[in-house]
């Protein structure tokens, strides 16, 4: 028996800055979860991602990821979304130092 569809984002890296980033509803790229769009439907969710991976001058590495529809926006479903939507672990630069929401 096949598994049900859950909700899903499209996310990649972006090609110059490495930064995560979700595509959202106007086929723009984002690096804030919150305003990724979230896909509902199988087929739609696979076609979002062909239109992803059809933009390699933009981003990379481009796949669905669970999420749940929070009170912001999406919210991710598993510990690696969670951590990738903060950025660089390290030390605070980058996506930490300037998105107090994420």
């Amino acid at each position: 028996m096949a598994r049900e569809f859950t909700p899903k984002v499209v996310t990649a890296n972006a090609l110059i800055e490495g930064d995560v980033v979700y595509l959202t509803a106007d086929d723009s790229w984002t690096r804030r979860l919150s305003e990724a769009e979230i896909i509902t439907e199988e087929d739609y969710a696979q076609l979002r991602l062909l239109q992803a991976e059809g933009q390699p001058e933009l981003v990379v590495g481009a796949y669905l990821a669970d999420v749940i529809a929070g009170e912001n926006g999406p919210e991710p479903t598993h510990f690696r979304e969670d951590f990738r939507r903060t950025g660089p672990s390290n030390y605070n630069h980058g996506k930490q130092a300037e998105l107090a929401d994420v």
